[in-house]
């Protein structure tokens, strides 16, 4: 499994600096998403509402905003309020980090280990049943 992109981006709402690396020892679930797109906008209830039930400190969640990708600067920004989302969401610069990872579409989603070397990987048409499925079996190593 090759590791992950390291990475520091704002948080969406109140622009502090988030690192892969605040992460360590934990698995992470990275979801990269637009506000315009139909898949992400199916995407982000199911994982806000599993960010909600989880209960585990094992499991980190980290949504990422892929601004350059984005109709508006702030569209991204403003779905996420209307929404009332509270999972993490951070915001690409561009489509920087969003391209490190090679992600051809969105939603893409990566599951990584707790030592953040990828395990999974999810494009825009994986189930969500599937991404649980991953998370339970990286939790369970």
């Amino acid at each position: 499994m090759p590791k992950a992109p390291s990475f520091t981006l704002p948080e969406m709402l109140t622009e502090k600096q988030i690192s892969l690396a605040d992460f360590t020892g934990k698995a992470v679930l990275i979801t990269f998403w637009v506000s315009w797109c139909p898949d992400s906008q199916r995407d982000l209830p199911a994982k806000e509402h599993l960010n909600r039930a989880m209960q585990t400190d094992d499991l980190a969640m980290i949504m990422i905003n892929v601004t350059g990708r984005e109709a508006a600067p702030d569209a991204g920004e403003k779905f996420y309020k209307e929404q009332g989302f509270t999972f993490l969401s951070l915001k690409d610069n561009g489509t920087n980090i969003y391209d490190l990872y090679q992600c051809m579409s969105v939603p893409t989603t990566y599951l990584l280990n707790a030592d953040h070397h990828i395990a999974a990987r999810f494009n825009d048409k994986a189930s969500f049943q599937e991404i649980l499925q991953a998370a339970g079996q990286v939790l369970s190593q």
